[in-house]
């Protein structure tokens, strides 16, 4: 499961959709899965294979996930199902952006001094590619205090300078906020028509590496400045010295693939609808972002995140295919990327290789690997108003039946999120979180092979009653508008409990400039103003909106009770509403 709920939205990393370098198509060298599963069978073989260290976490875009992938690919072959992905195959490759490197081009000089680029500074991933000859000025922490008029750094201009501040957020207990980021300053300066941006870092802090850098360039060049060269850039900044300023970064793409296969349809009158079933075969690889062990260097095999939903996936698959054959076609996804902010959902859902507006449902599994005391949470009952009744029918003529507790959100921190975006009725089934979520330590050893058989035969029980079977008529469900649950900590605005509430759902997916939104909170300020699912932000309260932290930022600088103006695209055209922003509830 996805730790948007868990990790600052500042931080989530977006898709660059670049072009593919040849080398990324390469196959991986795959440990064999005989030796690996012998010994096992049904769910907990497929996480043995899975939750590997050979794998070393299935971090989106590596080896180990291009190895699960042809795991998966494979066991859906067996069963004998159709590939369901592009060109005939069983994937849906799409390109990320895994990082950023620094190219030859980089220079900087003060007053005609040089200083060397990797001892004395490096730019940030982030940073623009760009050459800029203009006067230093000092800017202070550069934190943004509109409301001050005590703070002249807030106040002074600084259009078409060079700025140069001190790393951090000395108001924050940790050092560390929102404000306190060098990308959060650096898109404020840039806001402000900024030339560059030098931020000066701290003694005991090296220079920091653009190599896991995957949100995209800026406006403006920005730069680290080594411990040992802060005073005298401060200095120079104090007394408006002269600057040239050369940057070169570079992206680094890679492939990453959802994995795609179709049990079709036995009606011919059904079988272009559709019941979809997936769940997520990406983990968190050695850890670091997203990693509640942040400072273990260890794979984290995510057995049960989500190693588990995978093979519940496969084991629905296997106990579809033999029969009796459904009159709907069942398409069985194994996404990508849902760790880095629901990546491969949104790309099938924006690129579907099956006909979406087909789609009947939506079933996700994710975490389903550790049932305690029966008990099993299910997600998305309000969507459609047949969910009750069918859930709770399947359920008690299971030979054990689960304790089932019922959430009627569609909208959360997995895959079925992004169906019910499109406006697919969708289910997530889900075991809760344990002391090994998101750490090294959430091992095969710890699954309840038995509480993932219920939880699939549950799952292939509401599968059949959907799809159909000659015994059993094909059920239509009617999408029902829920009422507004508390604000998602899924949403954009979710920043450590405070701030405004402005109700709306981000589409992690990029694009060239603005953010898609996936939808908007019943009742919500949003909703209020007429923002709609399918918007796109290009402009908030008169800031320019390239992405998601441009949002993120924007919306923070304000507070409940503002009314701002958000410009939208929409159908080609250029929206504008106001909306008066809510105290977080």
């Amino acid at each position: 499961m996805s730790a948007i709920t868990r990790r600052s939205v500042w931080t989530l990393p977006l898709l660059a959709m670049l072009s593919l370098p040849a080398a990324a198509q390469q196959a991986a060298t795959c440990p064999n899965p005989k030796p690996i599963t012998a010994g096992f069978s049904g769910p907990l073989a497929d996480i043995r294979y899975l939750a590997d260290d050979a794998l070393e976490g299935r971090e989106i875009g590596s080896p180990g996930a291009l190895c699960a992938a042809e795991y998966i690919a494979d066991r859906f072959r067996t069963m004998g199902l159709q590939p369901g992905g592009t060109d005939g195959s069983f994937f849906q490759p799409f390109p990320i952006r895994k990082g950023a490197e620094v190219g030859p081009s980089n220079g900087l000089a003060i007053s005609n001094r040089p200083y060397a680029q990797g001892k004395d500074w490096v730019p940030f991933g982030f940073s623009a590619s760009a050459t800029v000859d203009a006067p230093l000025a000092y800017w202070g922490t550069g934190l943004s205090r509109p409301d001050d008029p005590d703070d002249p750094f807030s106040h002074m201009e600084v259009a078409g300078r060079v700025l140069v501040v001190e790393w951090g957020d000395p108001e924050d207990s940790s050092g560390h906020s929102i404000r306190g980021e060098p990308h959060f300053k650096a898109t404020m300066a840039a806001a402000r028509s900024a030339a560059g941006l030098l931020v000066l870092l701290p003694d005991g802090m090296e220079l920091p590496s653009p190599e896991g850098e995957i949100r995209n360039a800026l406006a403006i060049p920005v730069v680290a400045v080594a411990a040992s060269r802060a005073a005298a850039v401060r200095q120079a900044a104090q007394a408006g010295a002269p600057a040239h300023l050369q940057t070169d970064v570079r992206p680094t793409t890679t492939e990453a693939r959802n994995v795609v296969a179709v049990l079709v349809g036995s009606d011919p009158s059904l079988e272009a609808q559709t019941i979809i079933v997936g769940g997520h075969f990406d983990h968190l690889g050695w850890g670091g972002e997203g990693s509640l062990d942040p400072d273990v260097h260890a794979v984290h095999n995510g057995a049960d995140d989500n190693a588990s939903g995978v093979a519940g996936v496969l084991e629905i698959a296997g106990k579809l295919a033999t029969g009796p054959r459904p009159e709907r076609s069942v398409v069985f996804i194994a996404f990508t990327g849902e760790e880095r902010g629901l990546w491969g959902s949104a790309y099938y859902v924006a690129h579907p290789t099956v006909d979406l507006s087909k789609a009947v449902a939506m079933l996700n599994l994710d975490m389903v690997g550790r049932m305690v005391d029966d008990q099993v949470t299910v997600f998305g009952m309000g969507t459609a108003k047949e969910w009750d009744a069918l859930v709770t029918q399947v359920n008690d003529g299971l030979a054990q039946p689960m304790k089932l507790g019922f959430a009627p959100d569609g909208y959360g921190p997995s895959d079925h999120s992004s169906f019910y975006g499109a406006g697919v009725p969708v289910l997530h089934f889900f075991t809760n979180t344990h002391a090994d979520y998101h750490r090294a330590t959430d091992d095969w050893q710890k699954i309840v092979p038995g509480g993932i058989d219920r939880i699939t035969d549950l799952a292939t029980g509401i599968v059949r009653h959907l799809a159909g079977t000659r015994n059993m008529v094909a059920m239509s469900l009617t999408p029902v508008e829920q009422e507004p649950p508390p604000p998602a900590e899924s949403e954009t605005e979710r920043s450590r409990g405070y701030g405004p509430y402005l109700g709306t759902i981000p589409d992690m997916t990029p694009r060239d400039f603005g953010l898609r939104l996936t939808g908007v909170r019943e009742g919500s300020p949003a909703e209020k103003a007429g923002l709609q699912a399918g918007d796109v932000v290009v402009e908030f309260d008169g800031k320019p909106i390239a992405d998601i932290y441009a949002y993120t930022y924007a919306l923070r600088d304000r507070k409940p009770g503002d009314v701002v103006k958000i410009v939208v695209e929409r159908d080609g055209k250029r929206v504008t509403v106001n909306a008066v922003l809510q105290e977080r509830r």
